[in-house]
């Protein structure tokens, strides 16, 4: 890319890969992941992947991490919200896949002024199902459908409704501790976990301009990350220990708020068959 940052982004809806923390860091996120999944079992921890920022400190402390929000900033300005946050994982020889979408389609915003950042914790290859992006196709919403397929690792079981054309798209390879960052509206996805060994891990954090509102007559919930706070959501609080259960009554309470919304927007979407 050339120009600056923010024109480069403004113009590909991407940026990647930077570099955000040292390895040794990512390797020991990756050991706070697997303790928590110890603790738990792994499908018990997968129940509380969204927003576990909220019940962990060591991730909401990830989403407050200047080295993100430093770049964030440059392309949603000084007052920062976090909307949601979730692990990807996919295991070697998996077929889980993350479909062609573009995320913002079920968030409800007002405005399209988000961003996700992407943040490798262990590498992420061709071969191992990296994040793929469709440059430029963030300009423009296109139509979703819900087609719930067995394979998607979307919660609503979203995709672009029509093809995209995938010579087109460039692979965003990352080392651990490095991160992408794509537009609310960038056409995106990842092909399986092809390798003979190893799960690819990554933690994606939702950050939305503080300004942006949610759509319809209820506020969301957000958490606060930096600059002002424009009153336009809920705002969410730190927990104090892993698990806690003011924490735990908290979140459970905000996850029914946050599901009605965005399956209200999912309910506009074309429901098609697998």
């Amino acid at each position: 890319m050339t120009g600056t940052f923010a024109q480069d982004f403004a113009r590909e809806g991407f940026a990647s890969p930077i570099r955000v923390m040292s390895q040794a860091a990512a390797t020991e996120l990756v050991g706070r992941l697997e303790e928590a999944e110890r603790r738990l079992g792994r499908e018990g921890f997968a129940r509380l992947n969204a927003k576990s920022h909220l019940l962990y400190p060591f991730l909401w402390d990830l989403v407050h991490d200047d080295h993100i929000l430093d770049h964030v900033a440059q392309i949603l300005g000084p007052d920062i919200l976090c909307w949601g946050s979730s692990f990807f994982s996919k295991d070697a020889g998996s077929s889980s896949v993350v479909p062609w979408h573009q995320d913002g389609t079920c968030w409800g915003l007002d405005a399209p002024k988000g961003v996700t950042a992407w943040l490798a914790l262990t590498p992420s290859t061709p071969q191992s199902g990296c994040l793929r992006v469709v440059p430029g196709s963030h300009l423009s919403a296109v139509p979703h459908a819900v087609r719930n397929a067995p394979s998607s690792m979307l919660p609503l079981g979203e995709e672009v409704a029509g093809e995209v054309d995938e010579a087109n798209a460039v692979n965003c390879p990352l080392e651990p501790g490095e991160m992408s960052l794509h537009h609310v509206t960038l056409v995106h996805g990842s092909a399986p976990n092809q390798a003979t060994s190893g799960r690819r891990i990554g933690f994606a954090i939702r950050y939305i301009a503080g300004d942006v509102r949610q759509l319809g007559d209820q506020k969301g919930y957000a958490t606060h990350v930096r600059g002002r706070d424009h009153g336009t959501y809920l705002l969410e609080e730190q927990p104090q220990a892993d698990l806690e259960p003011a924490a735990l009554r908290r979140y459970r309470d905000i996850l029914r708020h946050s599901a009605s919304l965005v399956q209200r927007q999912a309910a506009g979407l074309d429901q098609q068959p697998r």
